[in-house]
């Protein structure tokens, strides 16, 4: 059974999510503070964790960034603080997705599905099942191809490619797409960013227009979706 970590201190939001996640056929567990967290994250990884922010003795992010330097299981932050920068923050740690406070817990559980979903994709692709990614990128001429059909990317389209589709899933800010992508960023701002993904979104559908390849999140930055089996098979 799947295996999920809630990590929150305000006893009734927790206990709302661990019935929630138990109703949809997860087995849930429950941690109050950063230290008991990341001790159950190391020691015995779930398959997901959701991780409020605020938290005693050790607070999320600080819980995240020690985690991820052993382990790479998927993460939700669940956060009252909406500003843009501790979102960003978050991402950049490597959380997978966030969800802001007051939220439905009908919409944690989605958000929970659609990560193990793409969490899933992204082990099988690795492990070499499943179908892969019908995507081939050659960097040392700054070539790609999709379905066999060549792209005919510039060169910063296809550096935001290849940053995008490194990690299947992860979101990244325009800002962190920036420093990947592009060598030299002293002229190119993040309106520049939007402009290059609109460009890729284009070349991409031309190519494969069953499948919508890059997701935007609002406020935040992009992230490149592989195709489910479904997709694929279709």
């Amino acid at each position: 059974m799947t295996r999920i970590l809630v990590v929150e201190d305000e006893q009734d939001i927790a206990s709302v999510l661990l019935d929630y996640l138990r109703h949809a056929g997860y087995e849930a567990e429950h941690a109050a503070d950063g230290r008991s967290a990341l001790k159950l994250m190391l020691e015995n990884p779930p398959d997901l964790t959701l991780l409020d922010v605020m938290l005693p003795h050790l607070d999320g992010m600080s819980v995240l960034r020690q985690a991820r330097a052993h382990t790479h299981h998927p993460v939700i932050m669940l956060t009252a603080r909406i500003e843009e920068v501790d979102r960003l923050l978050g991402l950049e740690l490597g959380a997978d997705d966030y969800v802001c406070k007051p939220f439905s817990p009908r919409e944690v559980v989605a958000r929970v599905k659609a990560v193990l979903r793409r969490s899933a994709g992204q082990a099988a692709a690795a492990s070499g099942g499943g179908d892969a990614i019908p995507l081939l990128l050659d960097d040392a001429h700054w070539r790609a191809t999709l379905n066999g059909v060549p792209l005919n990317l510039t060169r910063r389209e296809f550096g935001l490619l290849q940053a995008l589709s490194r990690h299947p899933g992860r979101i990244f800010s325009r800002a962190r797409l920036l420093e990947l992508a592009y060598d030299d960023t002293a002229d190119v701002t993040e309106r520049a960013v939007d402009s290059h993904v609109k460009n890729l979104r284009r070349k991409l559908s031309a190519a494969a227009p069953s499948h919508d390849w890059i997701r935007s999140v609002y406020g935040v930055g992009f992230a490149f979706e592989a195709p489910t089996t479904s997709e694929s098979n279709a």
